[in-house]
C-alpha cells in the first residue's frame, strides 16, 4: 500500500512530463486518421484533438492546484491574440457574413487555441536543465523515426495518409509512385518539409555541442528527407538558414562537407531540380486578345509541374512564326472544335484563331500562378474590406498558401500583429539567454533562433502554422526553450 501510495505521488507530481513526452512521440507520428466529418469541409476532427483536449484539463487542475509554473507574461499575449480571432470571428459571420456556417469559423478559430497552448504545457514541465535537453533529445529521436520512415515510403513501399485533397483526407492508406514525393506520417509533403527545416538547425547545434555521430547521422537522414518531399520553398529555407548559421559559428569544414551533401542529394532527385527549373520558364504563349485566355504549349505529365497562365510578356518579341507555335496553333485550334462538337455549344473558329496573338513571355508554374491569381488577391481583397479585424477564420477556404496574408485576411492587423508580437518575443527572451550563456548553450539557443527563421520563410509560400503537426512541434519546441530561458526566474518565484 505505501508502494503505490508512492507511485501515485510521483505520477501526480510528474503527470505533466508522462504526458508531454507521449505527445512529443505520438503528434509527428501518427497518422492523420479521420474520426468525426464535418460538413461543407473536408477538414476532420481527429483523434489528437480528443488528446489535446485531455492533456488540457490535466493541467488545468495542477494549476488550480498550483503544482505548476506559469508564464503570465506569454499567456496575456496569447490571450489577446485568441481574443482578436473570436472578435475577427464575430465580426465576419455576424455583421460581415463572410463566414457563412458559424461552426467551422468556431473550430478554425479554436483550432488556434489548440496549436497554441501546449506552449504552456512545455513550458510547465521544463524544471531544469536536465529537463530541457531531455526534452530536446527526445524530438531529436523523432525526428530520426519520421525521416526514416519518409525513405521508407520512397524505397519500400511503406504507405502514407494524405488530406492533400478531399478525397484522400478520407484516411485512405496510399502507395506513392516513382515520381511521388514523400510525406511520410504527416498530411503532406509541404508539411513534412516545413518540421524537417525547423528542426535541422537544432540537430545540428547538438552535433556542434557533442560531435556524437549520431546527430549527423539523424541531419543526412532529414536532408534527404527535405529532398524528396521536393518542396522548393522549404528548399530555399533551408539554404538561407543552414548555412548563415554554420558561418555564425564559424564551422567552415561542416558547411563544406553539408554544401557538397547538399548538391549531391540535390543532383540526385530529379523531381526537385525539375520543379527548381520550371518555377519561372521562357515561353511563347497565345493569348485571346478579346477574352484573354492564356494558352500554354506543353506535354502534361506526372512527372513534371506544368506551367500556369501567370506571365510576364518579354521586350524581345521576335521570331513570333516559329514553326513549332503555328503547329500549337493548329493543335488548339482543333481541339476547341472537338470541344465544341462534344458540348454542343457553338465556337466561332474563325474569330477564335484570328484573335490569337503569339507572345514571348515568361511564365510560372502552376502552383505559383494559382497563389498569385487565385489565393493572395483573395486575401487581400479580404484585408481590404476589413482592415482592422479581417473578415475572420475559415473565410478565406481552407488554405491561402501565405501565412502573413492569411492572417490579414482573416484577422486583419490586429491579428497579425499580435501574432508577431508573440514569435518576437520569443526570440527575444531566448536572444537575451544568448548574452548570458555559456558557448554550448549559446550553440543550441542559436540554433533554435534560425529554426525559427526557416519556418518564418515558409510561411512566405504556405500556410505552416495553420498545419497541425508542424504547428504543435513548433508550439511545444518554444515551450521547452522559453521555460529553460526563465529557469531562474521560476526558482525565484518558486
Amino acid at each position: 500500500m505505501r508502494k503505490l501510495g508512492k507511485l501515485l505521488k510521483w505520477i501526480d507530481n510528474n503527470i505533466l512530463k508522462i504526458l508531454l513526452n507521449f505527445l512529443i512521440f505520438f503528434i509527428p507520428l501518427y497518422p492523420k486518421l479521420p474520426l468525426i466529418d464535418i460538413e461543407y469541409t473536408y477538414i476532420y476532427i481527429r483523434f489528437e484533438d480528443f488528446l489535446i483536449a485531455f492533456v488540457y484539463l490535466v493541467f488545468l487542475i495542477q494549476f488550480l492546484r498550483k503544482k505548476v509554473n506559469f508564464n503570465w507574461r506569454f499567456f496575456f499575449l496569447f490571450l489577446s491574440f485568441w481574443l482578436s480571432v473570436f472578435i475577427s470571428f464575430c465580426l465576419g459571420h455576424f455583421i460581415l457574413k463572410t463566414i457563412p456556417v458559424n461552426y467551422i469559423g468556431i473550430l478554425h478559430s479554436l483550432r488556434r487555441v489548440e496549436y497554441m497552448g501546449i506552449f504552456f504545457i512545455a513550458y510547465a514541465s521544463v524544471k531544469n536543465k536536465k529537463d530541457f535537453f531531455y526534452y530536446l533529445k527526445l524530438i531529436i529521436l523523432v525526428l530520426a523515426l519520421v525521416s526514416l520512415y519518409g525513405l521508407g515510403q520512397k524505397f519500400f513501399g511503406w504507405p502514407a495518409v494524405q488530406t492533400m485533397n478531399p478525397e484522400y483526407a478520407r484516411g485512405y492508406l496510399l502507395f506513392l509512385t516513382p515520381e511521388a514525393r514523400i510525406s511520410s506520417t504527416f498530411s503532406g509533403h509541404y508539411d513534412l518539409a516545413s518540421y524537417l527545416i525547423f528542426l535541422i538547425p537544432i540537430v545540428i547545434s547538438f552535433y556542434l555541442l557533442s560531435h556524437h555521430l549520431r546527430y549527423l547521422v539523424v541531419f543526412i537522414f532529414a536532408l534527404t528527407g527535405l529532398v524528396l518531399t521536393a518542396s522548393r520553398i522549404s528548399y530555399i529555407g533551408y539554404i538561407l538558414t543552414i548555412f548563415p548559421f554554420l558561418f555564425l559559428q564559424k564551422k567552415w569544414r561542416l558547411a563544406i562537407f553539408i554544401f557538397i551533401l547538399t548538391l549531391t542529394l540535390t543532383f540526385a532527385n530529379n523531381n526537385l531540380t525539375s520543379r527548381l527549373k520550371r518555377t519561372f520558364q521562357v515561353k511563347r504563349i497565345l493569348v485571346d486578345q478579346k477574352t484573354g485566355a492564356v494558352y500554354v504549349p506543353q506535354k502534361i505529365t506526372t512527372k513534371e509541374l506544368p506551367a500556369g497562365s501567370f506571365y510576364i510578356t518579354l521586350k524581345d518579341q521576335k521570331n513570333l512564326n516559329a514553326k513549332d507555335l503555328e503547329e500549337y496553333k493548329k493543335k488548339l485550334i482543333l481541339q476547341k472544335k472537338i470541344e465544341a462538337t462534344k458540348s454542343g455549344n457553338i465556337v466561332d473558329i474563325a474569330s477564335l484563331e484570328a484573335n490569337l496573338k503569339p507572345l514571348n513571355t515568361i511564365v510560372s508554374d502552376i502552383s505559383f500562378a494559382t497563389r498569385i491569381q487565385v489565393e493572395w488577391p483573395r486575401a487581400i481583397k479580404a484585408f481590404k474590406k476589413s482592415p482592422f479585424f479581417g473578415t475572420g477564420p475559415s473565410s478565406l477556404t481552407e488554405a491561402t498558401d501565405n501565412d502573413y496574408l492569411r492572417w490579414l485576411g482573416e484577422t486583419g492587423i490586429v491579428g497579425t500583429l499580435l501574432f508577431l508580437t508573440i514569435i518576437l518575443k520569443i526570440i527575444y527572451e531566448v536572444f537575451k539567454k544568448i548574452l548570458k550563456s555559456n558557448i554550448q548553450e549559446k550553440t543550441i539557443l542559436k540554433g533554435f533562433l534560425f529554426g525559427i527563421a526557416a519556418l518564418m520563410i515558409n510561411a512566405s509560400y504556405i500556410d505552416v502554422f495553420e498545419a497541425s503537426k508542424v504547428a504543435y512541434t513548433f508550439w511545444i519546441t518554444s515551450g521547452v526553450f522559453i521555460g529553460f530561458v526563465n529557469l531562474q526566474k521560476n526558482k525565484k518565484e518558486l
